[in-house]
């Protein structure tokens, strides 16, 4: 190929080249329309976290988050403490969400993209959207976002073709015939009131004894242990009694860190069975006093559950017998900033008694074992004599071996 022919073929490949690019452009405008002058700028522009004093979720059920007295509450489960954190993420990732693309749709694509409006008190049967509002103090609203179906990507891995939420279709209930469709599929915008939910808890530390009280005063006990840091010991323990200390320790790490699942909000003492609870009366080296009442438990294997936390503190140190001077203001200050902590922890901790609980099996069950329960398991006499057979066999064709063996020697003649 000559120099001149390669010139015309690679003007021939720039046209080409240009005509498709033109082409595909013009595909592209047919389904896009005008530029998109949205993408790239915030979602909700101008939106003041600060002054949001509601959110409002609407699915399936509806939710409300209420800011009441500089605290985050849930209104469905009578101003429980909300999740601040969780609350506060939220919000920022709603202020910092971005547009990705915008398209202008007619009426009868709503439903497609799932963003029509839902209506709790209307059961339609109809796909529809999860509405987020948000109020300022004077319950004017100030954003009413509709979040749609969310967008997908195929990728392939390991095990195929998989889809995977990228972003999601929403819609501005001022703006009802722009669908947008933004990067995140904000997945944690269930309107559930136990997902939102401040699940602090009590921690009981240094365990200094543990009384259940079951309703048959044969199936009490108590554990105790003699110095901080010691093990928990079965109190008046019978000759025949022989304590598991495996179900002693896990009670131990129960209590240390427990966790509850919901706030029970309608539930009467008799329901929840609390009217004739088992109780657990829990003492600290560090001078708490907390008391567990537990009632039924529910078809999802939890407990209704009642908390109380006392402590009798003492305000003043006791010097030590051998303390020098110079020492003694260390240890004071070491002594006031313990009391500082354990007067935050007294506190927190005494406004659960306001609520009942539902905890899970998981934790409680550790501490409502009948006393019988904390026993090592017998073993079945048979399965242990069956287990036992194989050896004895062995040992009879031993002793025989030994008994041929020891045979005087026959005398040869």
């Amino acid at each position: 190929m000559n120099r001149k022919q390669l010139i015309i073929l690679l003007a021939l490949v720039a046209v080409l080249g240009g005509a498709g690019l033109v082409l595909m452009n013009r595909n592209q405008d047919s389904w896009s329309g005008a530029p998109d002058t949205k993408q790239g700028r915030k979602f909700l522009e101008n939106f003041q976290v600060n002054d949001v004093a509601l959110i409002r979720l609407v699915g399936d059920s509806e939710l409300n988050l209420v800011r009441k007295d500089d605290l985050w509450r849930v209104r469905e489960r009578g101003d429980y403490p909300a999740n601040f954190s969780q609350i506060s993420g939220f919000l920022m990732k709603l202020s910092d969400l971005k547009i990705t693309q915008s398209e202008q749709i007619e009426a009868s694509q709503i439903a497609d993209l799932g963003l029509v409006e839902p209506k709790p008190d209307q059961k339609s049967g109809e796909k529809t959207a999860t509405l987020i509002e948000t109020k300022d103090s004077t319950g004017k609203v100030m954003r009413a976002v509709l979040l749609g179906n969310k967008h997908t990507r195929s990728m392939t891995g390991p095990y195929g073709n998989n889809e995977y939420p990228d972003g999601r279709y929403v819609m501005l209930r001022e703006e009802p015939k722009t669908a947008l469709l933004i990067s995140d599929p904000l997945g944690t915008t269930d309107p559930k009131p136990d997902q939102w939910l401040n699940k602090d808890f009590f921690k009981v530390e240094k365990i200094k004894s543990v009384a259940f009280t079951a309703l048959a005063p044969t199936n009490s006990w108590t554990l105790a242990a003699t110095n901080e840091g010691g093990t928990l010991v079965l109190q008046d323990c019978e000759t025949n009694e022989f304590p598991d200390s495996a179900k002693i320790s896990s009670l131990s790490a129960t209590l240390g860190n427990p966790s509850f699942v919901d706030v029970a909000t309608n539930a009467t003492p008799e329901m929840s069975g609390l009217d004739k609870p088992l109780t657990a009366n829990i003492e600290t080296f560090g001078h708490f006093k907390y008391v567990l009442k537990v009632g039924k438990k529910t078809p999802e294997n939890n407990y209704f559950v009642n908390v109380s936390v006392s402590a009798d503190l003492p305000k003043e140190r006791t010097p030590g017998k051998d303390e020098k001077p110079e020492d003694k203001a260390k240890l004071d200050k070491e002594f006031a900033d313990k009391l500082k902590q354990s007067e935050a922890k007294l506190a927190q901790e005494k406004k659960l008694d306001k609520w009942t609980y539902l905890v899970s099996s998981y934790t409680i069950d550790p501490l409502v074992r009948d006393r019988a329960q904390l026993m090592q398991e017998k073993k079945d006499p048979k399965v242990a004599d069956d287990a036992a057979l194989p050896k004895a066999k062995d040992e009879d064709k031993n002793q025989d071996f030994q008994d041929i063996s020891t045979e005087p020697a026959m005398e040869m003649k």
